[in-house]
């Protein structure tokens, strides 16, 4: 988890430093770190509270952009089904980009409906979440002095933070096929307004992803399952033991 928290200080600091350059006060960029906790987001929404955008759009714009979070849980769903609702209420609100890779590498190891303590991925939520309020807070108290953070190229950290979490999981064609095709379409459709070709882009990679799993399901649905075998009957003869 320390890796991916390194990952995100920079990307904390420059949406601080974001928030001391806009429209809106310090405690109002800390409140939203606190609140929403979703680092696409709030940059998002700091750039179009700048144009004056409505409450409807940014609000929009923001649930297109964290619709990936819905795949996150539904992949995760599995390992946690078995908690109580206020659990999953909990580990839902903290989950990231970062948690997921982290929680994700950790249930894979375990086959689903296998009962997984929920302490790792609420440790690692936890941590994520401070970490970003103590960069956010940084980037607020330094950003008025040194306009220029945000030029400097810090966000290539996030980067490479997700470079770390995506590469590790293209193990399988199928994976690399979806995230070829979603990272091409997101470029190519970058010019869409209120971020709708990032939406697209990641349906087409989810479709590419459904299309090229299925055989792999139908040859796993069609093979034949072994079944238990019964430990052999001793009978015992007229006489035996005796």
């Amino acid at each position: 988890m320390i890796p991916m928290m390194i990952g995100a200080a920079p990307f904390g600091v420059i949406f601080g430093t974001l928030v001391t350059s806009g429209p809106l006060s310090l405690w109002l960029g800390q409140f939203m770190s606190l609140a929403v906790f979703a680092g696409s987001a709030q940059f998002i929404a700091i750039g179009l509270i700048a144009t004056h955008a409505s409450f409807a759009v940014i609000l929009a714009t923001t649930l297109i952009v964290n619709l990936r979070h819905v795949l996150y849980s539904a992949t995760l769903a599995p390992y946690v089904s078995h908690l109580p609702l206020r659990w999953r209420l909990v580990l839902g609100a903290v989950l990231t980009d970062e948690v997921f890779a982290v929680a994700w590498a950790h249930f894979r190891r375990h086959p689903p409906g296998d009962t997984v303590s929920p302490w790792h991925f609420l440790g690692s939520g936890i941590s994520m979440y401070l970490n970003w309020q103590l960069w956010t807070a940084v980037g607020l108290l330094f950003g008025a002095a040194f306009p220029g953070l945000q030029s400097l190229g810090l966000d290539f950290a996030m980067v490479a933070t997700f470079i770390a979490i995506v590469v590790p999981q293209l193990v399988a064609l199928r994976y690399l096929a979806a995230a070829v095709t979603a990272g091409a379409l997101a470029y190519f459709w970058q010019g869409w307004p209120y971020k709708l070709g990032l939406l697209g882009a990641v349906l087409a990679g989810v479709l590419v992803g459904v299309v090229l799993s299925r055989p792999r399901a139908a040859r796993e649905a069609s093979a034949p399952h072994d079944t238990p075998r019964k430990p052999p009957t001793v009978q015992r003869t007229a006489g035996a033991g005796q």
